[in-house]
């Protein structure tokens, strides 16, 4: 870590670039004009689907000249180019017989799933508290339909069950067995499972971008604060854990922040390692 070339920054978002108030505080925002300037591309690494991070990609001038940037959605299951026509640059779908048959897992447990369009978060349960977490986060609008799998004609990167912690691990469990070796399910929060494609990882789909841009994974560095973000913060050459971050988080990290997400931790991992 002593000689950094870090060519590429990947971040999370909730609970590692924003604020709980799921902001981008002033010292964090100056630190990554910083590095832009300096040609690093700053990849937004997230579970969230694209358009909920696309509104922060905008907020930063990611894609602007000068300033490199990429949107790696549904915990890796896409990555979109911030320049001219957001190009995909990579990405993984469930097999399309997922959709129906997730629906009728979640419909079994007497829980709700979600799923995505370019407008907002597509559901049969759109006043469900648990899934308007996901709105919230998202900052995107509920859509509700009568008949999801039946809506969605579309491919999809991810599908979200979201229920009572006190479910979870039940939910958790039963999902697995019915699914396994056919799709992978994982908590992303006490109130969220992640359905996505077998192998479906923020690594993976960094592993691609690197090899595109002809990039070693000593050039990246990742900064995360939860389960999701283990695989890129073991795989970067400089992986970075949030002070806030989940103990098995900290144990994959070369570096741990003094400062959580509310003060400024992203802007310590970034003087530290690029500025």
């Amino acid at each position: 870590m002593a000689n950094c070339d870090i060519r590429v920054l990947a971040l999370d978002l909730d609970g590692t670039l924003t604020n709980d108030n799921k902001e981008i505080t002033p010292r964090t925002r100056a630190a990554l004009d910083a590095a832009l300037a300096k040609g690093v591309t700053v990849v937004l690494a997230s579970g969230r689907p694209t358009a909920g991070v696309t509104p922060v990609a905008r907020d930063l001038g990611l894609g602007q000249p000068g300033r490199a940037g990429a949107i790696l959605s549904y915990n890796g299951g896409a990555i979109v180019d911030c320049g001219p026509g957001h190009p995909i640059l990579w990405q993984q779908v469930l097999p399309a017989a997922m959709v129906p048959a997730l629906c009728a897992f979640a419909k079994e447990q007497d829980v709700a799933i979600v799923t995505y369009n370019d407008e907002g978060i597509v559901t049969e349960r759109p006043e469900d508290p648990w899934a308007q977490r996901e709105g919230f986060t998202n900052k995107l609008p509920m859509i509700g339909v009568e008949d999801l799998a039946a809506y969605v004609d579309y491919p999809v990167n991810k599908m979200l069950i979201t229920l009572d912690p006190a479910r979870l691990p039940a939910v958790l469990q039963a999902g697995q067995e019915r699914f396994a070796g056919q799709i992978d399910l994982y908590s992303s929060s006490p109130f969220f499972i992640e359905a996505v494609p077998l192998g479906v990882a923020k690594d993976h789909s960094l592993e691609a971008l690197l090899d595109r841009m002809g990039l070693a994974r000593d050039n990246l560095m990742a900064c995360g604060d939860g389960m999701n973000d283990r695989s890129m913060i073991r795989y970067a050459g400089v992986g970075v854990a949030m002070a806030n971050a989940e103990a098995p988080v900290k144990a994959e990290a070369d570096y741990i922040t003094t400062a959580d997400n509310n003060h400024d931790g992203v802007a310590e991992a970034v003087e530290r390692f690029i500025l």
